[in-house]
């Protein structure tokens, strides 16, 4: 991403449903070359910073998850790694690297489609947004936005490739 895109360039979203939608959008770019589909958006004052989906398996790296290039993206963009005020949108709840990443990046808040039992670090198995208090920031967070369409989405994939 090489600028900021204004709201009104995405049908002027006001509302977390709405940047979900973005994520998920984002989510079928991964699933379209056989990644997980995660799609991750972040977005500071109404603009989106950063934007990201899974590619692990594509670039051959552990940490290439959605969160982790959406963040990467918005710290080129805005000149810092720290983003403060800004919301983090993401299809599936973030794992522990994530969570790491998005705690040190300070971003405000995180908003995320589908719960993970199996890795997920914002209290399906982990607390560690905002519960833990050992860290120095905290981050809010809000789950459950559009889960029934993020989660078709990746059980979807994964059936495909059963």
């Amino acid at each position: 991403m090489s600028a900021p895109v204004a709201v009104s360039a995405l049908s002027e979203p006001s509302s977390d449903v709405d940047w979900m939608r973005h994520a998920l959008a984002l989510a079928e770019r991964a699933e379209a070359t056989g990644e997980v589909p995660v799609g991750a958006v972040l977005v500071r004052d109404g603009m989106i910073i950063g934007e990201g989906w899974n590619c692990p398996i594509g670039t051959r790296d552990a940490t290439a998850h959605a969160e982790i290039r959406a963040l990467r993206a918005a710290g080129q963009d805005v000149g810092n790694y720290r983003l403060p005020g800004a919301t983090l949108y993401v299809t599936l709840e973030p794992c522990v690297m994530c969570a790491g990443a998005i705690v040190h990046a300070r971003v405000a808040r995180v908003v995320y489609g589908a719960a993970d039992p199996k890795a997920g670090a914002c209290g399906s198995v982990f607390d560690l947004l905002p519960a833990d208090g050992r860290f120095n920031h905290r981050t809010d967070c809000r789950g459950g936005v559009l889960a029934a369409d993020c989660g078709e989405t990746l059980r979807r994939f994964f059936r495909a490739r059963r």
